[in-house]
């Protein structure tokens, strides 16, 4: 008789609580695979010591990153070019319901609005009016498909 696979979820899913062999393990990918995803940049897990610890959303990113990279066919350099201009979420085409409640989320482009450089607040500011363009954006284009 098959044995039934229980999930094991932390209490959190950002707390980093998964070894690299077992958050390989959980991917279905060598460890080494993951090493070289931290070192182009593309994943940053936790280090307890010398460890590299990673948490369920790391996983979770992980998984979208292989997608993009397997199923879309994009190269690591052109990822890490593109998640400059784009955040994950518009890569991978999820829909607004999807994405606003992923905690594993990366966003790293640079915001698109105008804003003073260097002005960290502005940024952050340029950023959100961005996140409010993109919302409203969908809003329109799912009640014109709807109606």
């Amino acid at each position: 008789m098959a044995r039934k696979k229980n999930e094991v979820q932390p209490m959190r899913p950002d707390v980093p609580v998964y070894p690299i062999g077992v958050a390989a393990r959980l991917l279905n990918i060598h460890p080494r695979t993951l090493r070289i995803y931290e070192k182009e940049g593309l994943i940053e897990p936790a280090h307890v010591g010398s460890r590299r610890m990673f948490s369920a959303n790391d996983i979770q990113w992980v998984t979208c990153l292989r997608s993009l990279i397997h199923d879309d066919g994009i190269s690591i350099p052109g990822l890490k070019k593109l998640l400059n201009y784009a955040p994950c979420w518009e890569l991978a085409d999820c829909p607004p319901d999807v994405h606003e409640c992923c905690e594993a989320r990366v966003d790293r482009a640079l915001p698109r609005t105008l804003h003073r450089a260097g002005d960290t607040a502005a940024r952050l500011e340029a950023k959100e009016e961005d996140r409010k363009k993109r919302k409203t954006a969908a809003q329109k284009k799912k009640h014109r498909a709807s109606g």
